[in-house]
């Protein structure tokens, strides 16, 4: 099994920062993909955020600019880096990974971390 831990979250006034963090842990070959993507009340989950093992990234366009990606391949484990916050960007954030195990792959998912951004 593979297990998505999440960090980071809180509360935080317009304008600031937060760093989230999420580290893969258990048994797998590697990860190919890992990222975010958030879900606020009452709305659908969105891609926040994704980077490849490779260290390319895909934004969503809200968030161009503002948040920033990586990854340590060491460590598995992957941040978002978010700065500039807006009241609209309060969510629950989660982490995702296409993780490779017994040659095939599988997603998975965090359980969340609640991140709200007061105006």
């Amino acid at each position: 099994q593979v297990q998505l831990v999440e960090s980071g979250g809180g509360l935080v006034q317009a304008g600031g920062s937060l760093r989230l963090s999420c580290a893969a842990s258990g048994s797998f070959f590697t990860i190919n993909v890992m990222g975010w993507y958030r879900q606020a009340p009452g709305k659908q989950r969105e891609l926040v955020a994704l980077i490849t093992k490779g260290g390319s990234t895909n934004y969503a366009d809200s968030v161009k600019g503002l948040f920033t990606v990586s990854r340590d391949n060491a460590k598995n484990t992957v941040y978002l880096q978010m700065s500039s916050l807006k009241p609209e960007d309060t969510a629950v954030y989660y982490c995702y990974a296409e993780v490779v195990r017994e040659l095939r792959t599988y997603a998975y998912w965090g359980q969340g971390t609640q991140v709200t951004v007061s105006s």
